[in-house]
Order: C-alpha cells, then structure tokens, then sequence
C-alpha cells in the first residue's frame, strides 16, 4: 500500500571525532545520495527536514555530516537513527516499477480464482525478488517473474498472478494448493 515515506538508511556510528556519521543504506541506487543536501528525521509521527553533507560514498556506506552534529558524542547519540525522503524527492522508477514498500499489503489472486492473501514480505536473495504471501493457503511464496505477475493494481490493492504459471514455480506451504 502507498507510502508517503521511504527509508534511505541507517545510521550505524560516529566517524571519526569531528561529527562524522557512517549510513548503511537501504536502497537499491546509491547515486541517490550523490546531490542528496536534505532528508528527513522521524520523530513521533512527524518527519523532519535534516541537511546533511554527504562526503563518500563506498559499496556498503555512506560518510556525512549532519547539521548540528559536530562532535563524536552527538553523533554517538545518532546511532539508529533512521533517515527518509518523501515520495517527492524518492528516485524516479521505470514506467514498469513499483517501490518493494507500495506492495506489502496487497492482496495476491489467482486469474483461476485463488486467494493467496497478503503481501507480507519481499525476499531479496539475489537474482530475483520474492513475494511472501499469507492467506488461506498458508504462505505462499512467489518469484517476481512477468510470466507469474500478470499486473499489480495499487489503486485496487491486489497483485493479479497467473495461476497456472503459479503452479509451475510458486513454493505452497499446503501442497494441496496446488490443486
């Protein structure tokens, strides 16, 4: 289901003595963080604009300076902490994409009348996604593969699956769903 918010990173430890903070982010574009000047900072049910200074980028973190933030302790005090951007300054997707968090929530039916029930989770184990669905079929998993996903709909909440296609690929809980 649509999200306003989208998680970029965590915040994992202080580096160095003069402020610096090291991210590990959560998200597939690390040239996100490339002109990235502000994000945003959960506190309660409120998300505050934070400016940052990003100083490195590596394979699996990020080095910033965060206003406000200039010494070890204070960024001691930043350790997870989690940092955001609204959907207005997200990446922009393909035409054919779907941010992984619009689809947790959506409903899983088969175009021969199964209900797979809820998206709960999305397996990233390399190669392709997996859809976690539970329902009354146990949980269902899934490959994120265009022979099985026929279109998402996340005006209408649900995920159309081919269930033929379903069957060849999809690991059942019950192997009596499959029938």
């Amino acid at each position: 289901m649509k999200t306003n918010y989208f998680i970029i990173g965590e915040i994992t430890k202080p580096q160095g003595v003069r402020g610096e903070l090291k991210l590990r982010p959560i998200t597939c574009d690390l040239g996100r963080f490339e002109d990235l000047e502000t994000v945003l900072m959960k506190r309660g049910e409120t998300y505050v604009p934070v400016n940052i200074t990003v100083n490195r980028i590596n394979d699996d973190a990020v080095f910033f300076n965060m206003e406000g933030i200039n010494d070890r302790d204070a960024a001691e005090r930043m350790r997870g902490e989690f940092l955001y951007v609204d959907r207005e300054h997200a990446v922009e997707l393909d035409e054919d994409s779907t941010f992984l968090s619009d689809l947790i929530g959506l409903r899983g039916l088969t175009d021969d009348g199964r209900d797979l029930g809820k998206l709960n989770d999305v397996m990233q184990p390399g190669g392709n996604d997996v859809y976690v669905f539970n329902g009354p079929l146990g949980e269902v998993l899934v490959p994120a593969l265009k022979i099985v996903v026929e279109r998402v709909d996340l005006e209408e909440g649900v995920m159309h699956l081919v269930g033929a296609r379903l069957n060849e690929v999809a690991v059942f809980e019950d192997s009596e769903a499959i029938r």
